[in-house]
């Protein structure tokens, strides 16, 4: 039973045996590192997307070839998320960190090998590239399931959901949009290209790339443009895009001593070590909350990879420009941080993790349904804009505070087990979403208020796609608001352990 595989784990560590608790201030350093980390990860994941043309010409590689180097991170995240769970549970956090910079790092030097003229490697010069990026993707997940760890070891109860939030943000949403938009069109299915003068950032070529890992996304499409401005300059934006993944390393292999703090800022920490992964698994799945909770989580992560990815073709075939698009996805982004933040701290008051989620998530549904109904409709800039702010502002929010309450209805499973497996769920439903919403366009006749491209076949009409959107993230709120309820164990088993000691 799981109430009985709950009490043998608290009894082997013994929760509650520390008369007090203390913090320290190189969490903040550890903080520091493992965002540093998401950024560097998220930048060497998009080098190429917004200079997909000059990459293709410069290696003389087809671009179906430079979509696969983003395509990989989905590849390799989905069954590599499983063993990044077991690794940061089992071996810790200091460990995979540390491993996950080295990789970090090594994928980022191995892809300036490809660029060295004196090593006469030719043809050979993008598996070079490949295998770089390869490498780059083995580190996603672990930098990824890091900030719920490193909350959970090193941040008081009060401090958390902030920390999580201030780490998970550098690798927020969609983490696997780019990838699955490129593994799409590589697939030839149905997509549909903004008719641009020039190709900009985050152009369709790319894969579709949407400001959803939003600093390092943000600096991805900012810097690979101001750097490339020919072909030639390929080589100068690898070395770049390498520093912040070297200095990441150095600082976390010579910065990083310990795998727990001294001694736990809280009674729950002194649980957050290794612990038995195929049981931590078993009660995961045996928890009726927790499913519920992925599943609806894991489909909202998918909705927004969907919105973010499909927006500009969405706007275009109404006549917005890919400049208004690219404003709404702007908005979408900052609007979503701000939320973030501004939630995390609530939460870290309040302890009202429920009741936030519950109303964000009805909130992003309602503005979903706003868009749905307003993107059908020429000349609603400004509704449109106010649409998407609000989508981003109330569903950017719930990331980090949904992870925590993974932790809190899982608890005492690990915290790499219990939010890995959520990123893995929301990797899958993300692609059924996708390969969905495709399979529901429609082709219709050229309009000439459209920015689209038309290809041979005729415009794509996204009506049903954008509502079946609109409903797919209305019914998943009301199901996580009807049938999600827990207890906080983890707060639970720390006001516990604080009576223990005082008696």
């Amino acid at each position: 039973m799981e109430g009985s595989e709950a009490a043998s784990l608290l009894g082997e560590r013994g929760l509650g045996r520390l008369a007090q608790f203390k913090t320290y201030r190189r969490r903040w350093f550890l903080l520091a590192v493992v965002s540093l980390l998401n950024c560097s990860n998220a930048m060497l994941w998009l080098t190429f997307a917004p200079v997909a043309d000059k990459a293709a010409a410069y290696f003389h590689i087809s671009l179906e070839m430079v979509n696969w180097l983003s395509i990989v991170y989905l590849l390799i995240s989905i069954p590599f998320g499983l063993v990044a769970t077991w690794v940061l549970d089992s071996v810790g956090l200091r460990s995979t960190v540390i491993l996950s910079a080295w990789l970090n790092m090594m994928g980022s030097v191995i892809r300036i090998f490809s660029v060295l003229k004196f090593l006469g490697l030719d043809s050979q010069s993008y598996w070079f590239l490949f295998t770089g990026q390869c490498l780059c993707a083995l580190a996603q997940p672990l930098i990824i399931f890091s900030p719920t760890k490193l909350a959970a070891l090193w941040f008081p109860d009060h401090q958390r959901a902030t920390a999580n939030m201030i780490a998970s943000m550098y690798k927020i949403y969609s983490a696997g949009q780019t990838n699955m938009l490129g593994m799409l069109n590589a697939a030839g299915l149905p997509m549909q290209k903004p008719h641009l003068p020039c190709e900009v950032p985050g152009s369709w070529e790319t894969g579709g790339e949407a400001p959803a890992n939003p600093l390092g996304i943000l600096i991805a499409n900012v810097l690979s443009p101001a750097l490339v401005s020919e072909g030639k300059h390929i080589p100068l934006m690898l070395g770049v895009y390498a520093i912040p993944a070297v200095t990441a390393c150095a600082v976390a292999t010579v910065g990083i001593h310990e795998k727990v703090p001294p001694t736990p800022p809280s009674a729950s920490a002194t649980n957050s070590s290794s612990q038995p992964f195929l049981m931590g698994l078993k009660m995961l799945l045996r928890n009726k909350p927790y499913i519920i909770l992925t599943v609806c989580f894991g489909g909202g992560i998918g909705i927004f990879t969907c919105f973010s990815a499909l927006l500009e073709q969405i706007l275009c075939e109404k006549g917005y420009s890919n400049e208004f698009a690219g404003l709404n996805g702007a908005l979408f982004t900052v609007c979503g941080l701000l939320g973030a933040f501004l939630l995390g701290l609530y939460v870290d008051r309040t302890r009202k993790f429920i009741e936030s989620t519950k109303i964000c998530f009805c909130l992003s549904a309602l503005a979903s349904i706003m868009f749905a109904v307003t993107s059908r409709f020429r000349h609603r800039a400004i509704t449109l804009a106010i649409t998407s702010s609000l989508f981003g502002f109330f569903g950017f929010a719930i990331y980090p505070i949904a992870m925590e309450l993974a932790v809190e209805c899982s608890y005492p499973v690990g915290e790499g087990t219990s939010t890995g497996l959520i990123f893995v769920a929301s990797q899958i439903e993300g692609v059924i979403l996708m390969i969905l919403l495709q399979a529901l366009t429609v082709h219709v006749s050229e309009d000439p208020s459209s920015t689209c491209a038309i290809d041979q076949d005729g415009a794509l009409d996204w009506t049903t796609p954008v509502l079946v959107l609109a409903g797919l993230c209305s019914a998943m709120a009301c199901f996580y608001v009807i049938f999600f309820h827990t207890d906080y164990k983890r707060l639970h088993a720390e006001t516990k352990s604080g009576d223990l000691v005082k008696a």
